[in-house]
């Protein structure tokens, strides 16, 4: 009897003979890496333990904030999805610091969590190039010290030309609750083995860190009427430079409230039981962001922490305790927040914990965030040990276009610290490394004045679209921004105002009167005259409305005009610095021989490598002394 059905060649492979690019981990890192890739031409591979996962936000529900908000805009300037995203499953927005000045400015987004994940899923689904698999990778494949793909937990090798690993937190990761520890990558997660353990034997150093996340509360047990409103920016902006997302046209509110001596009281009582306390915890977790115990105990002077209370998303419940991070004992969380303003009748979803994973000391990778040791493989996220969704997804990014560039045998691509805060980002991480998780701030970045959050497009979208990332349309669109702007700002110095028609705005404002007729733009550059009074006037109205100006060409315009003498001194300040970044030094260089410079600057020139002078400049331990003789000896 015959059967209509098909014979499975057992020489058949289930992949593609050889991939350009596989991708490990499909967390934030992961999927941009991923999208980049794909985007770029490259046959990729995305390799995650549960697909249904992708993207998971598996902290705050939140995108941006102080020097993160810079960073999401700056992905999406080159062509990356993290801002398209953000702007999609966005709750709320604010513009941090706006007491500030611009280069302070922080665009921040409240996420819904399970829209976001969705979204990033979609988007990748509809990437070309880009194929999915659902197992755990235990190695990577290789052929003397070059990467030639990854083998799965069932034994399953796929070839590939370059691998990308993005594990976050799933390396031998550890979850702590109290005194019980069981192996997770995540709440609900099983761990991933195998990687760390041949990456040693291959010559890797490897460390353990530690990250906590709180607990999961029921919205509907809240009192807000005992909290304080924290609601959206009444004009919300975007993070994405398209105009295929909008701003959002209504917000949910987050709450605040306080902790108090009662509650501290309360932790303090399991303290005895706390991994953090009782020495199950031996990594170090991030200095910036610690746990609610860690808070108590190291700052034993305050009374209380501000807690934020965050909506999971649009529609569900659920609600994010930000700020009360913690690995105590279950029941001594649930009675200590009982006992914060609103929660007295608090329903938990589950529990906060704490999590230890293994990553690799970043030092060990090049500016392409590909490994020394192995040719082809890249690391990004949580294994280069950094923290936040922001650091990770712009490594990912990073990794993921050089891992295509160099598949496409072309040049690498790098940013400087003058260029970007993932430049800084980078440029910290192999040259100074980490040993707690590093987290991005303003403070980092030398030339934060040019590396503002409105004009990340100016500065990074011609570079994403010459490697073949940013699309010509987002190029075209950064380019009439920039032209609109860059008039509106002649227009300003071309334009005289006469006293009778701006002093009644300047005595408003307590600002000294003109005696006789000036440009506008001197008017406009005092620093307690805004666009809203310059609109007063007649002539700067019927431009706007003429040209048909947008918000980001006006605020753009303003910053130009107020900050212009700030601005033109740090690019002359990173002009003497790109001097030095041109200094090249050869590859594998011995510092020994140069045996008037400390042994300490030898020692770490050795162990680093760095590529220009620039660079060794900023590595902890060398000193100017040490660079002149390095210089001496180059001829220099």
């Amino acid at each position: 009897m015959k059967h209509n059905c098909f014979t499975w060649n057992t020489n058949m492979s289930l992949f593609r003979d050889t991939y350009d690019v596989i991708v490990v981990g499909a967390g934030h890192a992961g999927s941009e890496a991923a999208a980049a890739a794909a985007n770029m031409g490259s046959k990729t591979l995305l390799i995650t333990m549960n697909l249904q996962n992708i993207a998971q936000m598996s902290c705050n529900p939140a995108m941006g904030g102080i020097a993160k908000g810079q960073i999401v805009r700056e992905i999406d300037a080159l062509g990356g999805y993290s801002g398209i995203v953000s702007d999609t499953s966005a709750i709320q927005f604010k513009m941090l610091n706006k007491s500030k000045g611009p280069a302070m400015w922080s665009p921040r987004v409240q996420s819904d969590r399970m829209r976001f994940a969705e979204d990033w899923r979609m988007l990748l689904e509809q990437t070309p190039n880009l194929d999915f698999y659902q197992e755990m990778v235990s190695g990577i494949l290789l052929e003397g010290n070059r990467v030639v793909g990854v083998k799965t937990s069932l034994g399953i090798e796929i070839k590939s030309k370059t691998v990308v690993l993005t594990n976050g937190t799933f390396l031998n990761g550890l979850i702590h609750i109290g005194e019980k520890n069981f192996g997770g990558g995540r709440a609900g997660e099983k761990a991933a083995t195998g990687i760390t353990e041949q990456l040693v034997q291959l010559g890797f150093d490897s460390g353990r860190m530690k990250t906590g996340t709180p607990p999961r509360v029921d919205g509907r047990s809240l009192d807000y009427s005992k909290m304080i409103d924290q609601p959206g920016d009444d004009n919300p902006e975007k993070f994405s430079y398209l105009d295929i997302t909008k701003p959002l046209t209504r917000q949910r509110s987050c709450h605040m409230t306080y902790t108090s001596p009662e509650v501290h009281d309360l932790l303090r009582e399991g303290f005895d039981r706390s991994p953090m306390f009782n020495g199950r915890i031996k990594s170090l977790g991030p200095r910036y962001c610690p746990s609610i115990e860690d808070k108590i105990n190291r700052f034993a002077d305050k009374d209380r922490h501000q807690l934020f209370v965050e909506p999971e998303g649009w529609n569900t419940v659920e609600v994010y305790v930000n700020g009360f991070s913690t690995s105590l004992p279950e029941d001594v969380q649930f009675k200590a927040l009982s006992s914060v303003p609103g929660f007295e009748n608090v329903k938990f979803f589950r529990p906060g914990y704490a999590i230890e994973y293994d990553y690799f000391p970043p030092t060990q990778l090049q500016h392409t965030l590909e490994t020394k040791l192995v040719s082809g493989l890249y690391f990004a996220g949580q294994i280069n040990g950094t923290t936040g969704y922001e650091e990770a997804a712009s490594q990912g990014l990073m990794a993921g276009i050089n891992a295509s560039l160099k598949v496409q045998e072309k040049d690498p691509f790098m940013l400087n610290r003058s260029e970007a805060y993932i430049g800084v980002l980078i440029d910290d991480l192999i040259t100074k490394g980490t040993e707690e998780p590093y987290r991005m701030f303003t403070s980092r970045a030398e030339y934060r004045t040019l590396l503002r959050q409105d004009n990340a497009d100016f500065r990074l979208t011609p570079k994403g679209y010459e490697i073949g990332l940013a699309s010509e349309k987002r190029l075209r669109r950064m380019e009439e921004k920039k032209e609109m702007s860059s008039a509106f700002v002649q227009f300003f110095k071309d334009t005289s105002v006469k006293p009778e028609d701006i002093n009644p705005v300047l005595e408003a404002k307590d600002s000294a009167p003109m005696k006789q007729s000036d440009k506008m733009f001197k008017i406009f550059a005092r620093p307690n005259i805004t666009i809203d009074d310059m609109r007063q006037i007649s002539e700067v109205s019927k431009y706007i409305e003429e040209y048909n100006l947008d918000s980001e060409v006006i605020e753009q315009t303003e910053i130009q005009v107020k900050y212009s003498g700030y601005i033109e001194k740090e690019k002359n300040n990173a002009d003497k610095l790109t001097r030095l970044e041109n200094i090249k030094i050869p590859k594998n260089f011995d510092y020994s021989q140069l045996k008037s410079m400390s042994f300490e600057a030898r020692e770490k020139l050795n162990k680093i490598q760095p590529v220009t002078i620039s660079q060794a400049s900023r590595i902890s331990g060398v000193s100017p002394a040490d660079i002149s003789v390095l210089l001496v000896y180059m001829g220099r």
